[in-house]
């Protein structure tokens, strides 16, 4: 199977606009992702979809410069612009991820596609119970489950979350979740980007692990916040936006 990475990536965040683009340790964001996902084993190519929007040219010549393949599409449909980069990138298999997650775990990608491609099911992922720290998530499921998903709904919160209709339908898809096997406080940590606070958690991660060890993982993580427990409260209050609204 064609692995493929994809990256969903756009500059006009309601939380924090540009954030993809905000300098990690002398770095964009998007990069030091980019950085991580080349360590993973279990790939064939890892593409940006961004949107057409003229905000997003400097993602595109940033992947371009990073000699990455970036697909451009609608901003608002973001099932269909994975699953045209997907296509593009004539991909078998597609491992969705978001470009928000710059301390995400090369080892718990290929961990994931591996159980996905030893089992006999439609989708494999990490975020069905919340066992590994946001920010780590990861979901694997072929090219031709998307095309599914994009012809059985217009759904707008199906279309804006890509592997929402998946999940949310066991009854169609064969579901697998991967557990951390980490203690329960490991699962509510917030190591993703969405707001200031979580970019300086972020940053102050990688101010502390990386000069001395370019490729930490999970386990560095973890080991981390035991020893600096105090490191939780600096987003421990920002909170999640819901994936559907709550009907008034």
């Amino acid at each position: 199977m064609r692995v493929v990475t994809t990256i969903e990536a756009r500059m006009r965040s309601s939380r924090l606009p540009g954030k993809v683009l905000k300098p990690v340790l002398g770095k964009a964001m998007l990069a030091r992702m980019i950085e991580r996902l080349h360590r993973v084993a279990r790939w064939d190519e890892v593409v940006v979809a961004t949107t057409t929007h003229p905000a997003d040219d400097p993602i595109e010549e940033l992947a371009l410069a990073l000699d990455v393949r970036c697909h451009r599409g609608s901003e608002d449909d973001v099932l269909a612009r994975v699953l045209e980069a997907a296509t593009a990138a004539d991909a078998d298999l597609i491992v969705e991820t978001t470009a928000d997650c710059p301390l995400i775990d090369p080892g718990v990608i290929d961990q994931l596609v591996h159980t996905f491609q030893t089992n006999d099911v439609d989708y494999c992922a990490n975020v069905l119970a919340p066992t590994y720290p946001r920010g780590l998530d990861v979901q694997v499921f072929p090219r031709a489950v998307l095309a599914d998903v994009a012809a059985r709904t217009r759904e707008p919160a199906d279309r804006e979350h890509v592997s929402l209709y998946i999940y949310e339908h066991p009854e169609r898809y064969r579901l697998l979740n991967v557990a951390s096997g980490l203690p329960e406080w490991v699962g509510r940590l917030r190591l993703t980007v969405d707001t200031a606070d979580d970019l300086a958690l972020v940053e102050r991660v990688y101010e502390t692990l990386y000069p001395r060890n370019p490729t930490f993982g999970l386990t560095d993580l973890v080991a981390l916040f035991r020893r600096e427990p105090e490191l939780m409260e600096m987003n421990r209050h920002v909170r999640q936006k819901a994936v559907r609204q709550e009907s008034a």
